[in-house]
């Protein structure tokens, strides 16, 4: 539904107004503004509408970040609002992030990096709403510019060739494709499931030349209608096996026997569950969500004491779950994946746009 005269009615309000226009001549580093949390929708939204300008909405929670979206997008087009949800573990688990998780991370990065006109839904992005700990938490640097698997209808394009970058892209090759991230190849179908899709599509070559593409059923595998903007398959993983990281992993195991176990499959090219958690001595450098956006963009921090509170939450959680960790390992256990950067980045988000929402 539709709200887009609500907010040019909602926009005429005094002191939203103020705030617009300080956002548009950017003489003002920060404001303040009060009122009741159902009108931070109607702020972020004449934020981006009116200047024109990247918005990030910050909150406390990920529930809060999905009603916020979801908001956003009965008053602004739905393709330009998306969410940037954080890991459901923490930096130093043995755990690695859901493959739906991460190919939505991936899509957003991808977008603010490299936005197609062509396309609404890898366009340009007007509101990223995410939560503090998605803020907070350093990920691989140069993520957005990862190279999705991209098909369309008659495009030509050789099937060997799409099956090295699906595999390289962390997916799965399997007998017949079940949950996100796996892919199977029949003859001249290929059948892809990308962690954003809700349904996995299936992809029919005649020759070297891209038939049609549609979606199908997991339960019965059976068609569905066509996918008109094609196979768009971002990665499956935040840390792909590249050479280089195989190298770093092989050197590490030799310094550190307490983690050949971990270290040394991924050495051998082998994903293995909670790789990422040593991404920090793996990669050339690590980077924040506000270090990607673009040129010009603004911070609206909803509720600012729950948000700077909710950080401080999880700095202290992190460290007790290390430590426990670290006092099991004394007593036999396994030893936590650490590196020498902290699990979470500097709390960056105080005064770094011209907005907070009490």
């Amino acid at each position: 539904m539709s709200l887009h005269g609500l907010l040019d009615a909602v926009a005429k309000d005094a002191a939203l107004a103020e705030a617009v226009q300080a956002a548009t001549d950017g003489n003002r580093m920060h404001v303040d503004l009060v009122g009741p949390p159902a009108a931070r929708p109607f702020t972020v939204a004449a934020l981006a509408r009116d200047t024109g300008r990247t918005v990030l909405a910050v909150t406390a929670t990920g529930r809060e970040a999905e009603d916020l979206a979801a908001a956003l997008r009965s008053l602004l087009p739905p393709d330009r609002v998306v969410e940037y949800p954080s890991w459901e573990t923490l930096p130093h688990e043995r755990l690695s992030p859901r493959s739906d998780t991460v190919g939505r991370r991936l899509a957003v990065l991808r977008r603010l990096a490299h936005p197609r006109a062509d396309d609404p839904e890898t366009g340009p992005v007007s509101v990223v709403v995410a939560p503090i700990r998605s803020v907070l938490q350093p990920q691989v640097k140069g993520l957005g510019d990862l190279e999705p698997v991209a098909l369309r209808t008659g495009q030509t394009a050789d099937l060997g060739t799409i099956v090295e970058a699906l595999s390289a892209a962390a997916y799965a090759r399997v007998e017949l494709v079940e949950k996100r991230g796996e892919f199977a190849v029949r003859g001249g179908i290929l059948d892809v499931f990308p962690p954003t899709e809700e349904h996995p599509l299936r992809v029919e070559f005649w020759g070297d030349d891209v038939e049609e593409i549609r979606y199908f059923k997991v339960a019965d595998q059976r068609s569905l209608e066509v996918a008109e903007h094609g196979l768009w398959a971002p990665p499956c993983r935040e840390l792909l096996l590249t050479d280089d990281v195989r190298e770093r992993a092989a050197a590490l195991a030799e310094a550190h026997p307490e983690l050949g176990e971990l270290l040394g499959k991924i050495a051998e090219g082998i994903a293995v569950e909670g790789m990422e958690s040593l991404a920090p001595v793996l990669v050339d450098d690590m980077e924040l969500l506000i270090d990607v956006l673009p040129k010009g963009s603004m911070a609206v921090v909803c509720d600012p004491e729950r948000v700077r509170t909710r950080a401080a939450d999880l700095v202290a959680t992190s460290q007790e779950f290390l430590q426990a960790s670290w006092a099991a390992t004394a007593g036999g256990g396994e030893a936590p994946s650490t590196s020498t950067r902290p699990p979470c980045g500097p709390s960056r988000t105080s005064g770094t746009g011209p907005a907070s929402w009490r």
